[in-house]
């Protein structure tokens, strides 16, 4: 796999043009000497047609087809797809630098969800998390994140419903970048912002900025503990952002949006799926507009961590539901195809 290109390279590349907004495709058209109608047709070949280069845009003149053909889209190409027999589909795609990412498409009998990564990578090096003991490289671009949902759109040959950024990286980390792409998702493929969800470790002072962005789309905060000592153990973030300030931060949250915070929490036999764990979330929780979804572990080769048993889980929910919190459980999708984020992205690196 290629090094991420140096910055003197990245700054000589010009902008794509997915992610743009519609005033921004007709300042472009007009800018290369085109009527202004041509920019609506842009944006309807970009989102509804699915082309991936200018020249593929018939309804433009020939010459100009040929003075812009070096002007990119901005789409990544699928370097490896994988399906589970339960219909999920996750995607390797390689970006423009020939750095690889991952993508899954989610089908259940009434939605179509999207899997959304923010990062080549990730940095917070989560002790559980297959991408995280991968390394960091970069932040996705905007057209990088958009694109993902239009490949599993096109795929899939369905409309996509539902995104998660639940993929590879933190995207608070990334935050200008990930809520130019949700405005993007909204605005052009037309999927509603109350159907996004962003997960997040975590980061201090970014929920309260994340707020101030007025979305209306789903937080979920990464938890996976009960306890500041627990969770230092699992996110070494977790050493420089303690458990009380992150739900401060979320209270904010709530107070400011009026909307309820989703607790992920990841159950590892063992390690926090005890009587006690769940006793600490709800004394943490009690009060609080919030939701936790509980998450069988998905095993990864790096890790001696292992999956709960259904009986152990269920036990564990009943618990939380006998102290009065709002609980359910996401039992994941393509376990036979490394289903836990970074897995199918290291394991064919491995192959090549």
């Amino acid at each position: 796999m290629s090094s991420v290109p140096s910055p003197a390279l990245a700054l000589s590349l010009p902008t794509p043009l997915l992610g743009l907004a519609p005033e921004q495709l007709t300042a472009w058209v007009e800018a290369q000497g085109q009527p202004s109608y041509r920019g609506k047709q842009l944006h309807q070949w970009i989102y509804q047609q699915g082309a991936r280069s200018l020249s593929e845009i018939t309804v433009f003149p020939k010459a100009f087809r040929q003075a812009v053909a070096a002007m990119p889209i901005g789409r990544s190409e699928i370097y490896h797809r994988t399906q589970a027999p339960d219909g999920t589909v996750k995607f390797l795609l390689k970006l423009a630098d020939q750095q690889i990412i991952e993508a899954v498409g989610i089908p259940t009998d009434k939605r179509l969800t999207v899997c959304v990564s923010s990062q080549v990578g990730c940095p917070m090096a989560c002790d559980f998390c297959a991408t995280g003991k991968g390394g960091f490289l970069r932040n996705l671009a905007v057209n990088e994140i958009v694109d993902q949902v239009l490949t599993v759109q096109e795929d899939f040959q369905q409309r996509v419903s539902n995104i998660v950024f639940m993929g590879m990286g933190e995207p608070l980390l990334n935050a200008d970048n990930v809520v130019a792409a949700i405005e993007s998702i909204n605005r052009d493929i037309g999927i509603g912002q109350r159907s996004i969800t962003l997960s997040t470790v975590g980061i201090p002072g970014q929920i309260r900025r994340l707020a101030n962005r007025d979305l209306k789309i789903t937080l979920a905060v990464s938890l996976h503990a009960s306890n500041q000592a627990l969770r230092q153990q699992l996110i070494p973030s977790a050493n420089h952002y303690p458990l009380a300030a992150l739900l401060d931060e979320c209270r904010d949250y709530v107070t400011q949006t009026g909307r309820r915070v989703t607790f992920e929490y990841i159950l590892l036999a063992g390690l926090n799926d005890q009587p006690v764990h769940a006793e600490e979330l709800a004394r943490l929780l009690r009060g609080f507009q919030s939701h936790v979804n509980l998450i069988p572990y998905n095993p990864i080769a790096e890790v001696d961590y292992q999956r709960p048993t259904r009986q152990q889980v269920e036990t564990f929910t009943q618990n939380l539901r006998d102290r009065h919190i709002a609980v359910s459980v996401r039992y994941s999708r393509g376990l036979e195809k490394e289903a836990a984020c970074g897995q199918l992205r290291a394991s064919v690196s491995a192959e090549q």
